[in-house]
């Protein structure tokens, strides 16, 4: 089975993958959509689409509490918001839904790329680092940070910082990548066999393609837990 090199197209002198930019794009208007129709109308006494989002909102803004402490953690409800439910969409987009066409794929699930997955690693733990630096100044900050217990801890923390970034990415990526994986295996074994195979197949796709959205949730919510776990870290003077 030969790799499958994605299409690229260059912008201001950078280079993007077509994949990534358009299953990127449609999972957020995906979240947009969902939000947008979930919040029209609100009222004093909610309707069942604002409980919803009002669920949605509680439930993310759990997760941030359970980390950071008092009322620094209201200045990341809406970050944790966002970026659950964008996780959560771009998660499951390429189980449900996946475009190829001449034997290039133009939508699939966006965090099965290691590209987008590092790519949010690292925008959630430059905004810890950024929180750290607004909250103790720059000196402190980096004092609290690396030179704590001791001066000499300061290269086990930035090799701490490096696998905290690698491991927050490809956690997510390997996860969804496998399952969409498996499930085109699936899919490949079962269709040049005709539709006797097909029907027999079934069943295991629909046990795997559950477990891949179970897994999928599971996930963003460990992402953004660790994102919250990350910005506590830099906030918080030991």
């Amino acid at each position: 089975m030969s790799l499958e090199v994605p299409s690229t197209f260059k912008m201001f002198g950078l280079t993007f993958t077509s994949v990534n930019m358009i299953s990127a794009t449609l999972a957020a208007i995906i979240v947009f959509l969902v939000i947008f129709a979930l919040s029209r109308n609100l009222q004093l006494r909610p309707t069942k689409r604002q409980n919803v989002l009002e669920w949605m909102a509680d439930f993310t803004n759990g997760i941030v509490k359970g980390s950071i402490e008092g009322s620094n953690a209201k200045a990341f409800n809406l970050f944790a918001f966002v970026l659950f439910f964008f996780i959560f969409i771009s998660n499951q987009l390429g189980l449900f839904i996946q475009v190829a066409w001449n034997g290039e794929t133009y939508i699939k699930s966006p965090t099965a790329d290691p590209i987008i997955t590092l790519t949010l690693a690292l925008i959630s733990l430059t905004l810890a680092h950024f929180a750290g630096v607004m909250k103790f100044g720059f000196k402190k900050y980096f004092t609290n940070t690396y030179f704590k217990p001791f001066v000499w801890w300061l290269p086990i923390s930035v090799f701490e910082e490096f696998t905290n970034f690698l491991t927050l990415g490809l956690r997510i990526f390997g996860n969804i990548f496998a399952g969409e994986m498996l499930l085109k295996l699936i899919a490949n074994f079962a269709v040049p066999h005709g539709i006797i195979m097909m029907v027999a197949m079934a069943p295991f796709e629909l046990a795997w393609q559950g477990f891949s959205v179970f897994l999928g949730s599971i996930q963003a919510f460990v992402f953004v837990t660790l994102t919250s776990v990350y910005i506590s870290q830099k906030i918080q003077s030991e």
